[in-house]
């Protein structure tokens, strides 16, 4: 193993050289970076025209001034990186940790999402080929697949933030948005449970009841201005978290899992009153670290107590529900400092550019709410575009296991459907899906070019597109250097998951 990751690292190595020298070569024969100087009107052009010269060896041809560009980035190696300065002077290094620190804030949240909602949809519409559900899941995919990434966030902007901002001013629910809405729900949530026409209607009216009966208790309490979980639902949520984990990781037959995830769920309900103090008097990130840490430290001890003889699967089941109840615990304190952020924002929290509201101030609260709410209309753009593939890549990576001769053999072995869709076929659908999740974080660091413009924020592809009309080299290799490192590595990565996802694979 250790042999083959150093042979693909060597490879790497070289691939990122040779790309570097014909990328370098080819940027810096695009154009002339010194054509504003050249049309300056200043009494003193050839002087600065001489400075930027020799600041930015441009008197040496391409081929030799990139070993020269290259042995600034080698000096990371005797911890001294140069990767030289933009035709405005500054700092490459600067440039690119701004810029990959407003990325990753960008672009991370929307592909997470657009993954696991993604893969989640695609393998529902699988196991319900052919169905309404499968049918209309396949036109709005498609639909949105099509659609131009600038025309959505101009959608979003007025209809989710311009529109939403203005509902806050008054938010009346009306009842024929209620009926709309539960209809809508219902439909969705039975043809995605399935069954005949007794269980289809069923699901269909307890859908339609319990949307119907939230939104009526948001329009009357006046919820959407003062919003908040409280210990109540946390426990609901919390314990409806508890029984999902444990039926997708282990069935419920497994009572020691479930009594372990209940366990967990019941404490986050139980800590709602000390948690509060926590987050009062420790007004710091590590507040939620240390609350992630005591939930899972109940799950785990729990799982130990009630024994069984798979301990590995409770603990799994009990750590994921503290996951899940940390959030909660977190959601529910960011709803309580949503009046506050509201009035910071003069009623308008929903922001449609930039990436935080200039000197906000306020405690974390506010402040992760002020990254959450510009980031909202973003995430949301790039993750229609992206769920759209992710859904039909892992629906037809799943209907292709699904037809294997190994799975017809687990059920004929009588194994429940639970155990014969996740531990049979979905991890093996994993692997096709793993490679293309493997380029997507590879590409992700690139930025959004298109999107970061619509909505003003100052990321990556930003970057890389200014220094491509620019022809500002230094700025441009420092994008294609890390992009080229970070596609790499996780290509690698995804390589060696390959063994763990299917033990038929064996990496020598």
């Amino acid at each position: 193993m250790l042999r083959y990751i150093l042979r693909r690292l060597v490879t790497a190595l070289l691939i990122v050289f040779a790309a570097s020298f014909l990328i370098y070569v080819l940027a810096a024969n695009a154009g002339d970076p010194l054509e504003d100087l050249r049309t300056s009107t200043a009494p003193n052009k050839e002087a600065l025209i001489a400075a930027k010269i020799q600041a930015l060896n441009l008197d040496v041809p391409a081929p030799l001034r990139y070993f020269i560009w290259l042995s600034g980035v080698g000096g990371i190696f005797v911890g001294d990186l140069d990767l030289g300065q933009s035709l405005r002077g500054v700092e490459v290094t600067n440039l690119l940790a701004q810029s990959i620190w407003s990325t990753l804030s960008l672009v991370t949240a929307a592909t997470v999402l657009s993954v696991l909602l993604g893969v989640s949809i695609g393998m529902a519409t699988a196991l319900r080929q052919y169905s309404g559900f499968d049918y209309s899941v396949t036109f709005v995919s498609f639909l949105f697949f099509s659609l131009p990434i600038f025309w959505v966030a101009q959608l979003l902007k007025l209809y989710i933030a311009i529109g939403f901002n203005d509902f806050l001013g008054d938010p009346a629910i009306p009842p024929i948005a209620i009926v709309i809405t539960s209809l809508v729900v219902g439909f969705v949530w039975a043809s995605l449970v399935g069954g005949g026409a007794k269980k289809y209607f069923t699901n269909f009216g307890v859908a339609i009841l319990v949307t119907g009966g939230g939104l009526t208790y948001i329009a009357l309490t006046n919820w959407m201005v003062t919003p908040s979980l409280g210990i109540f639902w946390i426990a609901v949520l919390g314990l409806l978290a508890a029984f999902s984990i444990t039926y997708l990781t282990t069935g419920l037959a497994n009572r020691k899992a479930l009594y372990s995830s209940v366990v967990v769920a019941a404490s986050a309900a139980a800590l709602w009153f000390p948690v509060q103090y926590l987050y009062f008097y420790l007004p710091s990130w590590w507040s939620v670290v240390i609350v992630l840490l005591g939930l899972v430290a109940i799950g785990i001890t729990a799982a130990l107590l009630f024994g069984g003889s798979d301990r590995n699967v409770s603990v799994r089941a009990g750590v994921l529900t503290a996951v899940v109840s940390t959030l909660l615990l977190v959601v529910d304190r960011l709803m309580v400092a949503w009046p506050d952020y509201t009035a910071n924002t003069g009623g308008r929290p929903i922001a449609t550019i930039g990436s935080a509201t200039p000197n906000l101030g306020g405690s974390i609260w506010i402040q992760g709410l002020d990254s959450i709410t510009h980031l909202v209309l973003p995430t949301i753009a790039l993750m229609l575009l992206s769920l759209a593939a992710w859904s039909r890549y892992s629906r037809a990576s799943l209907l292709e296991v699904m037809n294997q001769d190994y799975v017809r053999t687990a059920r004929a072995k009588g194994l429940p459907e639970r155990t014969v869709v996740m531990r049979h076929a979905f991890r093996n659908a994993l692997i096709p899906i793993t490679t293309l999740v493997a380029f997507e974080i590879g590409a992700l660091i690139g930025g959004a070019a298109i999107t970061e413009t619509v909505f003003g924020w100052s990321g990556m592809g930003s970057l890389f597109i200014g220094s491509v009309v620019d022809v500002d080299l230094n700025p441009l290799m420092g994008v294609f250097i890390i992009t080229s490192i970070v596609a790499l590595v996780f290509n690698l990565l995804a390589d060696l998951a390959y063994s763990a996802l299917d033990p038929r694979i064996r990496v020598n």
